[in-house]
This record gives structure tokens, C-alpha cells and sequence, in this order.
């Protein structure tokens, strides 16, 4: 997604922001459709969240308009759509066979929903093993001197990391804190998720995932105030709580469905 224009407002006139999404899904093959990979289709569901997020802006700075938030806070509108796109109810929706037009097998989606967990606790040790490995370089006062791996598995152990996981990058190759934006910042991917999880959970508990309350809500307290307002407060006014982990937890399948439900 990228925006070729920000929304502002000036002299009391909002100005419309032009907001695109550019993928690099394959071209069609003769008078042959194109068929999206499951992978494809959730990419597409996250770049229009982020598309949402400018185009529903409504600010007065451009400079605070739309996408322009805290890092850790930006991935909230993509990666929550992300769930309306493996939700079942809505993948009958557009998940239809090219030639007979059937709905998606149910079959198909519980292979798809048992598959999305496969692994899942390893993946998530060993990123957050980044994360504390990111966060404990910028809170040095000083610099890192002898064996980068000793100190590496310093930090590791302080953690309680199991010997047979790693950090997913080592620090001579961790660009995303070096020169990828993402300097104290490799945390943003798992709270982005945290609030993603607890801010679909919203949705689920209203019986309703196109629930227009609760939608409004979301307009009107996420995607319209860009970074205007603390983001903790604007989470709050959409869910009337601090996010809980909970709902990732289950999404993740490290804790059953029916366990610990938000009071």
C-alpha cells in the first residue's frame, strides 16, 4: 500500500487522500483467470487494511494523517483484516471454485485451520528471542566488546531460551535494527498481533463479524485519527479495554478455545 496522496484538511475542506495497493500477484496466462495462492489472498486482505487506514483518515495534518503512527501500532489495520480473510464464514464468501463457482469445501478449511499452527511455538521463541536480543543492544550505555555470539547467548540465557532455538537473525545479519526502521522496535510484529487478536475477538463476541457498532467504532477511534492521539487511548475507545494477550494465545493454539474468555 502507498499513499500518492495524504489526506489533510485545509480551510475547513478535508482533502481526499489517493491511496494504492500495488502487488505483484502472477498475470493472467492467455484467457486462463488468475488463481491466488492462499498466501496471496491474505497478503491482499492485509494491504487493504492498510488501505482502509488512509483512505478513512480524517485529520487536519497530513503529517499525522493516515498510516503515519507509531511503528508498533501501524500493522493493527492490516493485520486484523487478516483474520476476516481466514474467518470461514467469510472465505465462503470468496473462495469459490473458477469453473463451478462452488464455495470452498469445508474440508479445505479445516486442513487450512489445523495447518496454521503447525510449528507455531517454535516460530514465536524464536522471534521473540530477537526481539529481547534487539532490546537489550539499544539499552546499552555501552558499546559490545569481544565474542558477539557469547554476548548473544548472554541475553539468551537470561531469557531461559531452550538450547535447540536460536534467535531467527543473528546479530551480524539483524538488519531490520540496523538499517531496516525497526531499531527497539522488533516487537512491534507480536504486540501489532496482540491487538489484532483481542481487536477481531471484539468482533467475534458480537455474534457478528460485519457487526456495524462495532465497525463504527473501528472507523471512528482507529482508522480515521491517524497518529493524532496516543494509541493506547484510541485501542481503548474502540474496546473499551487495554488489549489481553489472551486472544493471541488461543489464535496461536497455545491455549484452548474456551480457556480464560474476557469477562
Amino acid at each position: 500500500m502507498t499513499s500518492y496522496r495524504k489526506q489533510e484538511n485545509e480551510n475547513g475542506e478535508r482533502i481526499a487522500p489517493l491511496i494504492s495497493i500495488v502487488c505483484n500477484f502472477p498475470a493472467p496466462s492467455g484467457d486462463d483467470p488468475v488463481l491466488l495462492t492462499f498466501d496471496e489472498v491474505t497478503t491482499f486482505f492485509h494491504e487493504f487494511g492498510h488501505a482502509l487506514h488512509g483512505l478513512l483518515s480524517d485529520v487536519t495534518y497530513r503529517s499525522l494523517s493516515g498510516t503515519s503512527v507509531y511503528r508498533d501500532f501501524v500493522e493493527l489495520p492490516s493485520q486484523v483484516l487478516e483474520n476476516w480473510g481466514t474467518a470461514p464464514k467469510i472465505m465462503k464468501m470468496y473462495a469459490r471454485h473458477y469453473q463451478t463457482g462452488d464455495s470452498i469445501p469445508d474440508e479445505f478449511i479445516e486442513k487450512l485451520e489445523q495447518s496454521a499452527n503447525y510449528g507455531e511455538g517454535f516460530a514465536t521463541a524464536e522471534y521473540l528471542a530477537c526481539t529481547f536480543l534487539d532490546m537489550a543492544y539499544h539499552n546499552r550505555t555501552e558499546g559490545v566488546t569481544g565474542d558477539i555470539s557469547a554476548y548473544e547467548k548472554t541475553v539468551t540465557n537470561e531469557i531461559g531460551l531452550p538450547e535447540s532455538i536460536v534467535p531467527r537473525h543473528r546479530s551480524t545479519y539483524f538488519g531490520h535494527i540496523f538499517s531496516g526502521g525497526y531499531s527497539s522496535n522488533y516487537y512491534s510484529y507480536i504486540w501489532s498481533a496482540v491487538l489484532d487478536s483481542d481487536a477481531f475477538e471484539a468482533f467475534v463476541e458480537t455474534g457478528d463479524l460485519f457487526d456495524s457498532e462495532k465497525a463504527g467504532l473501528f472507523r471512528e477511534h482507529i482508522l480515521s485519527k491517524g497518529g493524532t492521539v496516543d494509541p493506547m487511548e484510541l485501542y481503548k475507545r474502540f474496546r473499551g479495554a487495554e488489549p489481553t494477550i489472551e486472544p493471541l494465545l488461543r489464535k496461536r493454539g497455545m491455549m484452548e478455545k474456551e480457556d480464560a474468555v474476557r469477562d
